[in-house]
């Protein structure tokens, strides 16, 4: 259906609902830089400001449109924006709000990784990281806890579990093949009707909620949020265009084995696979940029993802990282700094520009996904197989902060590393001990327990050295 052929009424409340473009992108600008505290606190912030304060859609909206971002890989808080945005303002809404939600967490750390990568050896910045370090494993081993509560809900789902773990710590099977059985079980099981793979659903994002009908939008939907098949294939060739012609042009001019193809491609593979969240993408990505590509030594991906914790904008972007210290070790002819800069946009690119494709793609035939008894099944599959993803991920962490030497176990057809206890590092454990102690039992804010480890940190690394 086209504009013209609504009536006044409705264009009023959803074309012309009197939210000017430029409040638009003052509003994303402060949702971005509000965006700490992982996924959890940004859909908060957004609930506050955009259903709460700002009244322009109403809970049932918000909570819809969340529901299909969960559904898909990549970071759910930064679709959920561009859902919003686009909602809101048609396409450039979209891409205003998914951009300015990155935008503060590319430049801060971009930023980091230059004095990472410059002073990374000095000891105040070393002291910094070592603190981050322990704070991190902390708040991965709480994700743990967070995340099994709201997925473990049956037998079925503790065994799913159970499973991943198992496949990804003691065989190291890769992440894709975890997510894509883990789904096909769950879409087996919910076709079936089975009551055990119902466990989708989200409860409220924060607050009270507020009747659609008292948002600005109203429950009316605008007509460019209508299915049309033919905008949606317009808008995702041309994403599909921007994303993919990158990557075949660096393959094909530079070969598989230069760096930046090979960001370009991994990254790319992630951007499909990243159900789950950061975390459990990071099992992944450590196992492949640290042992297969020697991008990163072990301890750097714990550096890297203290930045993202400290930092606006989704966790993901520790990925930005990962391609800035790949780039930056693996230079060619260029300059390291520079070939590391590149490295962290091509990055940045190839991991976001997707997620504009899925929600460009997708939002308009949201209700038809969202009430699939299948798909529901399949996403609380891969919800729960994150979760052995993710003790994975922590007890990697846990092995390279908390021990100096690791020995390599073999047997049954495993191979699997294991500490050596002589060599226990005491000050992480201590300084883990304590952040531990102040998530879980303190209940502190994490930007209070990460910027008192990254102060512990310091002044234990001037006192010791």
């Amino acid at each position: 259906m086209s504009e013209s052929s609504s009536g006044p009424a409705e264009l009023k409340t959803a074309r012309g609902h009197e939210i000017p473009f430029s409040e638009g992108v003052k509003v994303w600008l402060k949702v971005a830089a509000l965006s700490f505290g992982g996924p959890a606190g940004q859909i908060a912030v957004m609930h506050r400001i955009i259903v709460e304060e700002k009244r322009w859609i109403g809970e049932n909206r918000f909570l819809h449109a969340l529901n299909y971002c969960m559904l898909l890989p990549g970071p759910e808080a930064q679709q959920l924006a561009v859902y919003i945005g686009w909602l809101l303002h048609r396409t450039a809404g979209g891409l205003v709000a998914g951009t300015l939600f990155v935008l503060p967490g590319f430049l801060s750390i971009l930023a980091l990784s230059y004095i990472y990568a410059a002073f990374g050896n000095v000891d105040v910045i070393e002291g910094l990281f070592f603190g981050l370090k322990a704070a991190v494993l902390a708040v991965v081993l709480e994700a743990v806890v967070r995340i099994g509560k709201r997925a473990l809900k049956n037998q079925a789902m503790i065994a799913l579990a159970a499973a991943a773990f198992i496949a990804i710590f003691f065989f190291d099977v890769p992440f894709p093949i975890i997510v894509l059985s883990a789904a096909l079980i769950g879409y087996l099981g919910g076709r079936a009707g089975s009551s055990l793979f119902r466990i989708g659903g989200h409860g409220k994002a924060g607050g009270a909620a507020v009747i659609d009908q008292e948002s600005v939008l109203g429950e009316h939907v605008p007509p460019h949020a209508r299915p049309n098949v033919a905008w949606s294939l317009k808008i995702s060739g041309i994403l599909l265009a921007l994303w993919l012609v990158p990557v075949a042009l660096l393959v094909g001019t530079l070969g598989l084995d230069n760096i930046f193809s090979q960001i370009a491609v991994f990254f790319s593979q992630m951007a499909v696979v990243t159900f789950g969240g950061a975390y459990a993408a990071l099992a992944y990505v450590a196992q492949l940029a640290v042992e297969h590509y020697g991008w990163l030594r072990p301890g750097e991906m714990l550096d890297g993802l203290g930045m993202a914790e400290t930092t606006p904008g989704p966790l993901i972007m520790v990925l930005q990282f990962v391609g800035f210290m790949g780039a930056f070790r693996n230079p060619g002819a260029l300059d390291p700094m520079m070939a590391a800069t590149l490295g962290a946009v091509l990055t940045t690119w190839v991991t976001f520009v997707p997620c504009f494709l899925w929600i460009f793609l997708g939002a308009p035939f949201i209700e038809t996904l969202r009430e699939n008894q299948a798909v529901t099944g399949a996403m609380s599959a891969i919800t729960a197989a994150v979760v052995g993803v993710i003790l994975n991920l922590a007890i990697w962490f846990s092995l390279h902060l908390l021990f100096r030497e690791l020995a390599l176990w073999e047997g049954f057809g495993m191979s699997v590393e294991v500490p050596r206890w002589s060599s226990v590092n005491w000050p992480a454990a201590v300084l883990t001990a304590a952040a531990i102690f102040a998530i879980f039992r303190l209940r502190l804010p994490l930007t209070v327990v990460l910027l008192s480890a990254a102060a512990a940190g310091i002044a234990w690394r001037l006192l010791a050295f």
